[in-house]
C-alpha cells in the first residue's frame, strides 16, 4: 500500500498549484498527470477535501455545453482528489463543471467520503442536481462518476426521479452490478494517504456503502436485480480497465442496453496498466470522457496512449 510519506514531497507544489489556479470554466487550467497526479490526488484527499481547481466557480453553460457536468466521487475519496486531472480537463474545454462531497459518516473524519449508505448519497446528489439548475438555469446536467459515483446516480435517476434532470451518465470503473470482497479489501489497501489503524477501523466497524455494493447484497439485487430498469431518458456511458481490482470482476461495471456505451480501454490501448483508482488520472480514460461528453461523440473514437494512470 502507497503511504503518504512516499507522497508528500510534491504536496506543498501542488497546494501552490490549487491556490494559484485561475476561475472561471474557459480559464486554462493546468492539467497534472503521472507522479504529479498521484501527488495531487494524496493532497486532496488528506489536505484539500473541498477544492477542487477548475470546479463549482459559479459559471454558466454555453450553446456548445448546455449542460453542467456534476463530477461524483468514488468510496474513500472526495472531490479533492478524485477530480485533480478531470474537473481542469473539462473547464479548459469549455464546461462548467460541479462536484460535490457525499456519504460523509463518523468514519469519514472529513476525508474519507463515500461511506454512508448510497440511498441517503443519493438524495444528496439529488439535492446538489437541483441546486446546480437553479444556478445556472440548465435543463439537464451530465454527470460524470468514479466507483460508487458512476453507480450511485443509477439509484438517483431510477428511484429518486432524477431521469428527467439526467443527459448523460458517464461512470468511470462503476460498481453498477457489486464487486466480491476480495474487491473492497482490495480498495481498503490501495487508498493513498488512509492510515493503517483508520483501515483497521474500517475493515472491523464497517460502513454501510461497502457492504451494499458487495455482489448479492440487498442493495445491489434491488438496483438491478429487473433486469437492469435503464431510463430511456439518459445516455449511459460506462469506462472500464481490464486490471481493476476493485470492481472484481471488472465487467461487473458494464451495463446493457441499447442507450448504453460500454468502452474497455485496453481495446484501445492494450498497455495502459491503469488500475481502479488510476482512472482518475488515465488520459486514455479521460479522452473518451470528452469525447462522449462532446455534441457528437466520434464513432470508434481510439484514444491517444500516453499519460496513463497509476496501476492501483
Amino acid at each position: 500500500m502507497l503511504k503518504v510519506k512516499m507522497l508528500l514531497a510534491g504536496v506543498s507544489a501542488v497546494t501552490v498549484l490549487l491556490l494559484a489556479a485561475p476561475t472561471g470554466a474557459s480559464a486554462a487550467y493546468h492539467v497534472p498527470y503521472g507522479t504529479e497526479a498521484l501527488a495531487a490526488f494524496t493532497a486532496g484527499e488528506t489536505l484539500t477535501p473541498t477544492t477542487v481547481v477548475g470546479a463549482n466557480d459559479g459559471c454558466k453553460p454555453s450553446a456548445e455545453h448546455p449542460y453542467p457536468v456534476v463530477l461524483v466521487h468514488g468510496t474513500i475519496e472526495n472531490e479533492g482528489s478524485n477530480w485533480i486531472t478531470l474537473a481542469p480537463l473539462l473547464a479548459n474545454d469549455g464546461y462548467c463543471v460541479y462536484a460535490l462531497n457525499y456519504g460523509e459518516t463518523p468514519l469519514s473524519a472529513g476525508r474519507l467520503d463515500g461511506l454512508g449508505e448510497i440511498p441517503h448519497s443519493a438524495e444528496e446528489l439529488g439535492a446538489f442536481v437541483t441546486k446546480v439548475l437553479a444556478q445556472t438555469g440548465a435543463s439537464k446536467v451530465d454527470i460524470v462518476g468514479h466507483s460508487q459515483g458512476g453507480m450511485m446516480p443509477n439509484y438517483y435517476i431510477h428511484f429518486l426521479g432524477g431521469a428527467p434532470k439526467v443527459h448523460e451518465l458517464v461512470g468511470l470503473a462503476p460498481s453498477n452490478h457489486g464487486t466480491t470482497v476480495e474487491g473492497i479489501a482490495a480498495l481498503l489497501r490501495a487508498v493513498p494517504g488512509v492510515p493503517a489503524t483508520t483501515l483497521t477501523l474500517l475493515e472491523l466497524l464497517g460502513a454501510p456503502s461497502l457492504s451494499e455494493q458487495l455482489i448479492g447484497s440487498a442493495f445491489m439485487a434491488k438496483l438491478f436485480g429487473s433486469g437492469e430498469p435503464l431510463s430511456p431518458q439518459v445516455r449511459y456511458v460506462v469506462i472500464e480497465t481490464t486490471h481493476d481490482e476493485v470492481v472484481t470482476p471488472y465487467t461487473n461495471a458494464f451495463l446493457h442496453g441499447a442507450n448504453v456505451t460500454n468502452i474497455t480501454i485496453q481495446e484501445q490501448c492494450p498497455e495502459d496498466p491503469t488500475g481502479h483508482i488510476g482512472m482518475d488520472w488515465d488520459s486514455p480514460a479521460l479522452q473518451n470522457v470528452l469525447n462522449q461528453l462532446s455534441h457528437s461523440p466520434v464513432a470508434g473514437f481510439h484514444a491517444t496512449c500516453e499519460n496513463f494512470g497509476a496501476s492501483i
